[in-house]
């Protein structure tokens, strides 16, 4: 199969198109200011009574207090506890100790290796390449991936390097204009690619982009999260810079609408979740998330939040307004009724009657109490829950997905009450969902016969490997996020000082496997742009926890309407 190439004339990007301020108006969801959050130096005054980090969270948590803010069900002094205890005078004694030491040479290098994966276009950066393994073919690891480079954008970002992440967002806009066709069968307007490239022709020594979206990905399945991660890096370089010129451009604005035409068209749905075919994000491989995968319902969801926020107020932009307040309060529902599980919603189930008829019905979609699988009863604590992977007819998927619960915490789909338990189950499951590097991409693996009939024998996907109970370095960065975002810096702390054990002396390895993750990934590609990326975001949110602000989303009161049981709810 040919993969489309065209020329992108530089000429015309959307930087140079003409803007117009947006006007506020009442439909638009308030967010609280994280980036008014003191911004710190790097080098710490360990003299000073409360550490730069302390003063800052303190500001965190106290702001949270409004009626707006997701941590206010949060006891005030249980999050200052945390915080005191987090950043205690012990640890900030330790600023200069070998440990610290360690760390900065690891930051230095993975500086160093991520600038290498630097990929240019005429003279100008335009992403970071997926990974930069010598001792393997390159396969599709030299393009830059939408996803990928997410992580690599926000330490930009937060390092105050702004300009590769407009070229990125500008050249993967242009490249959503193009013609897209998988054999005889034309894609939506508004499909994101998964990939791109930069072909060199040095007969006419000329540069062309080259973009894939899903006719040469495994089982050539179109990538549904291209677009929601597009939308939200464009709403975290707008905080990041403040600058939202490059939003307010026309091909911005009608970029975002085509993504939410996709998204919002009407259809035979009854639910307000999105149908997925399997290996359509992140989990790019057969791997049983086929119907509402949690992952892309959290992208979706936090998607529809930052383009509220982006989306001017004209007519057109007015129309989708609307669209997005109703999808956004029947989305939020549906996740945080149906997909919510923890020990007293895990007894409702056992004890679920099946074949219900009508309104009534407790048991909506027939699921048999007998199909819960034995790990469950074990793996849910008394205090704790989380978001199960997929619920769709007489099927729910209770394996625990790190992204989709972290992107629920960011994006406050999760209630705050929520947001506590999913951080509540990370660390009474930390053996199982840590181990000894973090963090698993999913819980438990697949195996034997399940392993067969739902990964189709795939040799990459054995149990405890790769999308299969691998454990994912850049999955730290999300795991840093929520924990700042509920109050709980020592979880990322912990996590983060167990992956420096390992990330350099392993040369920044894709994944690793093994029930603890102890292992090196058998097919895992070394110098991994993400994982180096992850790895970089999560120490200095850490350190400057202000960064939140461009990947965290304030609670919106009127999505959160009393959960009632149904009439028939029997005990």
């Amino acid at each position: 199969m040919v993969m489309p190439s065209f020329t992108v004339d530089p000429e015309d990007d959307t930087e140079n198109s003409g803007t117009k301020a947006r006007e506020l108006t009442p439909l638009k969801i308030q967010e609280f200011d994280f980036s008014k959050l003191e911004i710190r130096p790097r080098n710490h005054n360990i003299d000073r009574h409360r550490s730069c980090e302390v003063k800052a969270l303190f500001e965190l948590s106290m702001a949270s207090a409004s009626p707006r803010h997701t941590l206010k069900n949060l006891d005030h002094l249980k999050i200052t506890e945390h915080l005191e205890n987090a950043y205690s005078p012990s640890w900030r004694s330790n600023v200069n100790s070998p440990k610290a030491s360690i760390s900065s040479h690891l930051q230095a290098e993975a500086w160093e290796a991520l600038r290498r994966s630097l990929v240019h276009f005429r003279g100008r950066p335009v992403g970071t390449i997926a990974a930069m393994d010598p001792s393997e073919e390159a396969l599709n690891y030299n393009q830059v991936f939408v996803r990928d480079f997410v992580p690599s954008a926000l330490a930009f970002l937060m390092s105050r390097e702004p300009e590769i992440v407009r070229n990125f967002l500008t050249k993967t806009l242009r490249l959503q204009s193009w013609e897209k066709k998988i054999d005889r069968f034309q894609l939506g307007a508004g499909v994101m690619p998964a990939s791109f490239k930069v072909f060199q022709d040095p007969i006419r020594n000329t540069e062309t982009l080259i973009a894939d979206f899903g006719e040469s990905a495994i089982g050539r399945v179109a990538p549904v999260d291209s677009g929601f991660w597009w939308i939200i890096l464009l709403r975290a370089y707008t905080r990041a810079t403040g600058d939202s010129s490059l939003a307010d451009t026309p091909d911005c604005q009608q970029g975002i609408r085509l993504i939410l035409s996709l998204c919002l068209s009407e259809g035979f749905d009854t639910f307000p979740t999105l149908l997925c075919a399997d290996g359509c994000c992140m989990i790019d491989r057969r791997m049983g998330i086929y119907g509402y995968p949690i992952e892309i319902q959290a992208l979706f969801f936090m998607a529809l939040r930052c383009a509220l926020n982006l989306l001017k107020q004209d007519d057109k932009g007015k129309e989708f307004v609307e669209l997005i307040t109703k999808r956004l309060h029947a989305l939020s529902y549906h996740l945080r009724s149906y997909f919510w599980l923890d020990f007293r919603q895990l007894n409702d189930i056992y004890r679920y009657k099946t074949e219900e008829y009508s309104h009534t019905a407790v048991n909506k979609f027939n699921v048999m109490p007998d199909s819960l699988p034995d790990w469950l009863f074990d793996f849910v604590p008394n205090r704790g829950g989380y978001f199960i992977g997929n619920v769709s007819p007489a099927r729910m998927d209770f394996r625990w997905f790190c992204l989709g619960n972290c992107i629920a915490i960011l994006s406050s789909l999760a209630t705050p009450n929520q947001s506590a338990a999913i951080m509540d189950l990370i660390e009474a499951r930390w053996t199982e969902l840590v181990g000894e590097m973090p963090l698993k991409v999913c819980y438990p693996a697949l195996e034997n016969h399940e392993w067969r009939v739902i990964t189709g024998c795939d040799p990459k996907n054995t149990r405890w490997s790769y999308h299969n109970g691998g454990s994912w370095p850049v999955l730290l960065w999300l795991l840093t996020a929520a924990s700042i975002k509920t109050g709980r810096p020592q979880i990322a702390r912990r996590a983060i000082e167990l992956a420096e054990t390992r990330l350099l002396k392993d040369s920044w390895p894709e994944y690793y496997d093994g029930t603890l993750g102890r292992y090196v990934g058998k097919q895992a590609r070394k110098f991994q742009t993400w994982s180096i990326a992850g790895y970089l975001v999560a120490k200095m949110m850490l350190e400057d926890p202000s960064h939140l602000g461009m990947v965290a989303l304030e609670e919106d009161k009127q999505m959160t309407p009393p959960l009632r049981r149904s009439a028939s709810w029997s005990r």
